[in-house]
């Protein structure tokens, strides 16, 4: 038993560090505008995002707030709230791309420039793992192993989004090699006819001059 368990520890520990997918963001907020931040995500990921204003610079304020709008890379609004300080979205991805979170300070013109902390979590690292514990009746080893399942699945899944995506740029990048050598062979052949058409018309030109 006590050599099993030393087995598995190694894997708990790549799956303490595989699990925690996700990412801090600390975004300072201009006077006019809003501010984004792009994530790519691969299709049906499930992500959770939490927001909080957590320093203003300058002047204070009683309270600052801001809104928010999360977007889809078709351009469809995911999550959108105004006269926020505080809060938490989630969903889960319909198609690959780059998401957008887009702040806007609700006050500009007082005080000083907001700072915003936002936190992502996607895949294993966005499920409530308590609750899944308890709901399962699972606990210990097992629960880690469950972890670890999740994590390999995001990787996985990670994986095979990345290795489309090269096959789609291969296929971009071998359509344009083909494009470019059917111009080029095109420009020369247009180059060759020209110039045939030049030599033709200047050997008629002086043999009508009686130059050869």
């Amino acid at each position: 038993m006590v050599k099993k368990i030393r087995l598995l520890l190694p894997m708990l520990l790549l799956m303490s560090i595989l699990v925690q997918n996700g990412e801090s963001v600390w975004l300072t907020l201009p006077r006019s505008g809003n501010k984004c931040v792009m994530e790519e995500i691969h299709n049906n990921v499930v992500v959770v995002g939490e927001y909080t204003v957590v320093i203003f610079e300058g002047l204070l304020r009683p309270n600052p707030t801001v809104s928010i709008t999360v977007m889809s890379p078709s351009g469809n609004i995911i999550h959108h709230k105004e006269n926020a300080t505080h809060d938490e979205f989630a969903f889960t991805s319909t198609e690959s791309g780059l998401y957008a979170t887009c702040f806007l300070d609700d006050q500009p013109g007082e005080g000083g420039k907001l700072i915003v902390n936002i936190d992502w979590k996607m895949g294993a690292a966005a499920k409530d793992w308590d609750s899944i514990a308890k709901k399962e009746k699972i606990e210990g080893v097992e629960l880690e192993l469950r972890k670890l399942e999740g994590a390999v699945e995001t990787i996985h899944g990670y994986l095979g989004y990345h290795k489309k995506r090269e096959a789609e740029m291969r296929g971009v990048s071998e359509t344009t090699n083909s494009r470019v050598a059917w111009y080029s062979i095109s420009s020369l052949g247009i180059c060759i006819l020209a110039s045939s058409a030049q030599l033709w018309y200047l050997t008629r030109f002086f043999r009508k001059k009686k130059l050869i």
